[in-house]
């Protein structure tokens, strides 16, 4: 097989990338779905076993596995470029799109009209992250050895305030064993037709040979790893100098490169790490605009974890890092850095990790330690749901006022996505004129 896909151009898969930047609505599990609908069911790049094998691996990533999925087919397909274009265009048109929300939620938000759409869209948040445990947990909880590991991770991040790199290291010994000694229970489950029977051969199928330069090789793995390193060092050693090693550019491109190579299990998994880091100890933001930038990031195109573009920008803002004249530049920078220092670790994981994973096709060795996380996953979000319920249903704390309209609201966001099988975006749409309608009738 030749160096690239050659029947596919690199400019027909360029447009692909960018449309499906400003496309990938509706979480990662709606990007990997369509995704799947145009590579492995209309257009045929590559098959669905080969898919459902990078997806395995991108899932037991740490960051934003859909993006990474794109990142790994682009590369597959087109070497170390179609990687970083296919994996970088899934980014960039959300990092816009949030940058100019974030400003006009900056500018505006105190305005009655805006801070009535945000009072709607918050419990809509809250019972959409309740949808993606039971949508996840549906699929990844197939028997009682995975909802106890799912409730086990529950009750250890929420009552124990355990870590969640902790959490998925012991799901992950625990998927190992199982594998060995009880593989029924920890067999990656598959309920996709036989895309090959239904719309014929792939242009990666699943017998096509690994084309020569996503063979592994130790050079070629050290060559990689080597340049990020050195591209990762340059970046922050750059920061460093200019801003000193206490400036808020630099503690931002540290904490959240600790956060892209320590957290696991995609957005919601994520970010209470973030809250804690960037509200409770750097205060760039405060735990109510944390979950504002959750309902501005669930109503943009990309991966979920762009709500740290929008930390980088209040941060930048309330900083005032290049002074109180220049806050929306400090913002842009800022935002620019965070999303850098996120996603760079993602790409890292995908030139290094694919030549091996291309190797390991079908080896529960490999998988079941994933399906353990996944369902451990599945006890975190659960905890993700709990951490904004309360604190939209108590906006002054426990002990305060319960707020009833917050409650109906997300009770009709629920059932609009449990019952009806209805879109995020037009929930939290629905969601936010109706928190616009009872701000202004109050």
């Amino acid at each position: 097989m030749e160096d690239d896909v050659a029947q596919v151009p690199f400019s027909t898969a360029f447009w692909y990338w960018l449309r499906l930047g400003f496309m990938s609505f509706g979480g990662p599990a709606g990007q990997i779905a369509l995704m799947h609908e145009e590579l492995v069911e209309r257009k045929r790049w590559i098959s669905e076993k080969r898919f459902l094998h990078a997806l395995n691996f991108c899932m037991v990533l740490p960051g934003p596995e859909a993006q990474q999925l794109a990142t790994y087919i682009g590369w597959l397909m087109h070497r170390t470029w179609g990687g970083v274009i296919a994996g970088g265009l899934f980014v960039l048109p959300s990092l816009f799109i949030l940058m100019g929300l974030s400003w006009v939620y900056l500018v505006f938000g105190s305005v009655p009209a805006v801070a009535g759409v945000l009072y709607g869209i918050k419990p809509a948040v809250t019972a959409i992250v309740v949808f993606a445990a039971y949508r996840i947990g549906s699929r990844a909880l197939k028997n009682a050895w995975l909802w106890t590991i799912a409730a086990a991770a529950f009750l250890a991040i929420f009552v124990g305030n355990v870590p969640f790199p902790l959490i998925v290291l012991v799901a992950g010994i625990i998927g190992y064993f199982g594998g060995k000694y009880a593989p029924a229970r920890f067999a990656m489950g598959g309920k996709h037709a036989a895309a090959a029977q239904l719309h014929g051969p792939a242009l990666i199928d699943d017998d096509t040979p690994t084309p020569r330069h996503a063979l592994f090789t130790w050079k070629r793995f050290f060559i990689v790893l080597a340049s990020f390193v050195a591209l990762w060092l340059a970046a922050i050693g750059t920061l460093a100098a200019l801003y000193g090693w206490s400036g808020a550019l630099t503690q931002m491109a540290w904490f959240f490169t600790k956060a892209a190579l320590l957290t696991f299990g995609g957005a919601y998994a994520v970010l209470p790490y973030v809250y804690q880091g960037a509200v409770e100890h750097q205060h760039w933001l405060t735990g109510l605009q944390m979950i504002d930038g959750l309902a501005l990031g669930e109503t943009t195109p990309g991966p979920l974890i762009m709500v740290v573009a929008f930390v980088g920008f209040v941060g930048g803002w309330t900083k005032a890092i290049f002074g109180p004249h220049a806050l929306l530049l400090s913002a842009v920078v800022a935002s620019t850095v965070v999303t850098f220092f996120t996603f760079l670790p993602s790409f890292m994981f995908i030139l290094l990790g694919g030549p091996f994973i291309e190797t390991t096709h079908g080896n529960l060795k490999f998988t079941a330690p994933l399906t353990a996380i996944t369902a451990a996953v599945v006890g975190v979000i659960v905890n993700l749901a709990v951490f904004f319920a309360l604190h939209v249903l108590w906006p002054h704390g426990v002990h305060g006022s319960f707020d009833w309209p917050s409650l109906v609201i997300g009770l009709a966001a629920a059932l609009a996505l449990f019952r009806l099988k209805a879109g995020v975006i037009p929930v939290v749409l629905t969601c936010g004129a109706a928190g616009l309608a009872f701000r202004l009738l109050a």
